[in-house]
């Protein structure tokens, strides 16, 4: 049986840590840096850094809020947010970062989650899907955190971006984020048991219930957690001593 991982994922917007309802409608909840270094010393596995305007905007202080909270965390770090090439991950590895998750850059330019596996290893190169769920029951992915429709099918991008060299997927359900209702297992179900890579679940969980059904009956190989823990809903302890009840191995 494999280890689960348990992700704290922190999403940032002005040198804020924000959190909001399918990607929109932010609220500011403290200061990355702050929290990132609790987490870590709490039990968080791994950290996923998100910078929600990075993409849009291209915000430069970014890199410098990736390099101190480098400096002061010992866990794998991954970063997302603005990363549209070969240079810009280079930063954000000499910064600090283990990994770059990128989502609007290889949308755009596939041959990128190529060129960065190949240059950096795979291991570094997380490929970013985020899905909305449309009214006639289809999902689509989309880019510019949630803003832009694509039409891709996640199925078939997952599916294609391992291909490319993606070392790991992490997959976000826009319409499932912030509302506690717990991740699309549907739809992960039909992703993680059939890409060899490891899937990321992110995105509605609001009990720890939920985030065994993403392990068991999703089959993710990690899940990434933010209101829960932003809002002391839980801890990252009660998670990990939830899913081990649970059947579910996990770290120490």
């Amino acid at each position: 049986m494999k280890t689960v991982r348990i992700i704290p994922k922190l999403e940032v917007k002005n040198e804020n840590l924000i959190k909001g309802v399918h990607l929109d409608g932010l609220r500011i909840v403290g200061k990355p840096e702050e929290a990132a270094l609790k987490y870590a010393e709490t039990g968080a596995d791994e950290l996923v850094y998100i910078d929600l305007v990075a993409s849009l905007y291209q915000r430069d202080n970014w890199i410098k809020i990736v390099k101190r909270t480098a400096e002061k965390i010992y866990i794998p770090l991954t970063v997302g947010g603005g990363i549209r090439s070969v240079d810009d991950a280079k930063l954000f590895l000499r910064a600090g970062a283990d990994k770059v998750a990128i989502n609007t850059g290889i949308v755009k330019r596939p041959k990128l989650v190529t060129e960065i596996a190949q240059k950096f290893g795979a291991q570094c190169m997380v490929a970013s899907l985020e899905v909305q769920k449309k009214s006639d029951g289809s999902y689509e992915v989309y880019t510019d955190s949630g803003r832009t429709p694509t039409g891709i099918d996640p199925i078939q991008w997952a599916k294609r971006v391992e291909k490319l060299g993606a070392g790991e997927i992490l997959l976000t359900f826009i319409h499932q984020d912030g509302t506690y209702q717990g991740y699309d297992v549907s739809l992960l179900k039909k992703i993680a048991p059939t890409v060899g890579v490891p899937v990321i679940a992110s995105g509605g969980a609001g009990k720890l219930a939920h985030l065994t059904d993403a392990v068991k009956s999703g089959k993710a190989d990690a899940v990434a957690v933010a209101s829960m823990l932003h809002f002391k809903k839980t801890t990252i302890g009660k998670i990990k001593s939830y899913l081990k009840k649970s059947g579910v191995l996990v770290r120490k």
